[in-house]
């Protein structure tokens, strides 16, 4: 080849990342490990020795990179002695270092996490918690709550806690509730968001609790029974029960709480003046409205797979598939019922609709196609009638719009858009469809125009401050919400609002991932980002917005990764024996 001239371009580049290699690094030295090849130290845990690699052991874990780059003696020593620990555990956890695997189950996991938090390892202390969530069960909730307080796993306390508060008529008859000590009861029984029926079921909580062992006890009746709300009994029961128990009776402080409570029953004019702790209502948190996530990319492939998230619980749930998978697939609620519109198969591009039951827990596929196929659309709902806007056929980027009428099972088309737009977003508010964002088919969008049904006609709104496609967008406290997508060069975490009142965009703080694909919903008046893809992995993890404070937090994981699917609210169903 001849010399290259001043102004030729430059050489063809291969730049290669392999998937492949950190897999058989790790195969390798855990290979090393177990023929004991050129291992520097040897950990002795109750006269039990693991072989392992100094290196390797400080790049994994905080615990030991402190112990071996230091100036302890262990940095010195080839065979180093650790107490107050489980040696099943630990050689779990070296494993773990050497393979990325672990399996956490019923039998090791209180002994895991506690060595998971001892060497820092935060990823199997999250696996672990994460697993101890999906084993919540009224027989069993408070002693999970315990463990994590003990070991400061936070999210942990606070799902234990709203779980054990929301199924208290369950946790009441369970032995872990008979002997809790004096303080954990108080905490409980104390509780705004106890959810029972009557406070009738706080007073026999109480005494089943203190009767339980009476010579021990008793004396901590009056201060337990000042939590349980006199007040709200009726006065049937609050005589009839509550007064003629012979361990209230025989105490002064209880007596003077019945006699309190008599008062406020009997003296209707007098309870102004008489408001306190024990006169407010429970207010438990209601299962109100759940998420669905449905469809989207997962491991090369599309998936047909639903699953639901219940804020209450903080618990995702499979649901039943789709017949189709659909990746790009636009979701929206219409009287109760989830439709999904359209997407890619992995192969097709997709014209058909599937709409969900929740009370049945089952899709139909009875609902008329669109007049063309869709995927990377914008679906939501104005005015009883379902709108399909933009996204791409294989062919090209679509302006187009249309409108389903469920009375009727038939698609209409109106008026496009003024801008072609896939991977486009939508949301409606104020009696108009606005169309935000997007991709042209050759470059994201920042441009956003809105749609007014009684002209049937689009109408040029302000731009975002950022280009955005396969963005995530929602109505909160009446300003539109926009987060993530991908602009000209990376994947965002950053999100604006919309108000419609100045016609203008302002920053809000970035979520804590980059996310595009990502879906975005409003659920029991909380703002919810979920799933997507920031650059590197398809993301399973979903945050929730925090307005007072300004920040995002991660609030859970799917048991899927997703990108580009689907997000629905809906509320609650009557029953829940299909979840």
């Amino acid at each position: 080849m001849g010399p290259m001239e001043p102004d030729s371009p430059l050489p063809n580049r291969l730049t290669h990342v392999s998937d492949k290699h950190p897999r058989c690094m790790l195969a390798e030295f855990s290979s090393m490990r177990r023929h004991r090849e050129l291992c520097d130290v040897v950990l002795n845990i109750n006269n039990r020795k693991i072989f392992a690699h100094r290196n390797i052991l400080s790049a994994c874990s905080p615990y030991f990179r402190a112990m071996f780059n230091g100036d302890l003696a262990e940095s010195r020593q080839t065979e180093v002695t650790i107490r107050d620990m489980d040696e099943i555990a630990m050689e779990l956890l070296i494993e773990f270092c050497y393979s990325a695997r672990i399996t956490v189950e019923e039998s090791n996991v209180q002994t895991l996490l506690p060595a998971a938090c001892l060497l820092q390892l935060t990823e199997i202390q999250d696996i672990c918690c994460e697993f101890l969530r999906r084993q919540l069960d009224p027989s069993n909730c408070l002693g999970i709550r315990a463990f994590a307080d003990t070991h400061s796993c936070l999210d942990l306390l606070r799902v234990a806690d709203k779980y054990t508060q929301h199924n208290f008529q369950e946790v009441m008859e369970s032995e872990e509730f008979l002997l809790l000590p004096v303080t954990q009861l108080i905490d409980l029984i104390a509780s705004d968001e106890l959810n029972v029926r009557t406070e009738e079921q706080v007073f026999s909580a109480a005494m089943s609790w203190v009767k339980y062992n009476i010579s021990e006890r008793r004396q901590n009746l009056p201060q337990v029974l000042q939590h349980v709300r006199l007040p709200l009994l009726s006065p049937k029961f609050l005589v009839g029960t509550v007064g003629a128990d012979l361990l209230v009776r025989s105490d002064e402080t209880c007596r003077d709480l019945v006699d309190e409570a008599k008062n406020y029953l009997l003296l209707p004019q007098e309870r102004p003046l008489m408001q306190g702790p024990r006169t407010r209502p429970r207010k438990p948190t209601q299962r109100g409205q759940l998420l669905f996530a449905v469809g989207g990319w997962c491991s090369g492939d599309a998936i047909a797979s639903v699953e639901r998230y219940d804020p209450q619980t903080e618990d995702w749930k499979l649901q039943a598939q789709m017949s189709k998978r659909r990746c790009g697939v636009g979701v929206a609620v219409l009287n109760d019922l989830l439709y999904a519109v359209g997407g890619h198969d992995g192969q097709s591009y997709l014209n058909s609709i599937e709409r969900y039951d929740p009370q049945t827990n089952q899709w139909s596929c009875d609902v008329a196609p669109t007049t063309s196929c869709r995927t990377s659309v914008g679906v939501a709902v104005l005015d009883g009638l379902l709108y399909a806007v933009g996204g791409q056929d294989g062919v090209q980027c679509l302006s187009h719009v249309e409108r389903y009428d469920p009375k009727e099972n038939k698609w209409s088309k109106v008026a496009p858009m003024t801008t072609r737009r896939l991977g486009v977003a939508v949301a409606v508010l104020g009696g108009y469809l606005y169309a935000i964002g997007g991709s042209d088919g050759q470059s994201p969008l920042s441009s956003v125009e809105r749609y007014d049904p009684r002209q049937n006609k689009w109408a040029v709104m302000a731009p975002m401050s950022t280009r955005r496609k396969h963005l995530g967008c929602a109505v909160y406290k009446d300003m539109i919400y926009a987060v993530g997508g991908r602009d000209d060069c990376m994947e965002l975490s950053s999100a604006e609002r919309y108000n419609p009142h100045t016609n203008s965009w302002s920053p809000i703080v970035a979520m804590t991932s980059r996310r595009s694909g990502v879906g975005l919903a409003v659920v029991n008046g909380q703002l919810y980002a979920v799933g997507g893809f920031d650059g590197t992995a398809y993301l399973k993890t979903i945050e929730v917005y925090d307005q007072s404070q300004n920040q995002w937090r991660l609030c859970g994981t799917m048991n899927y990764r997703r990108l580009g699917g689907g997000v629905g609210v809906m509320r609650s169903p009557q029953t829940d024996n299909n979840f």
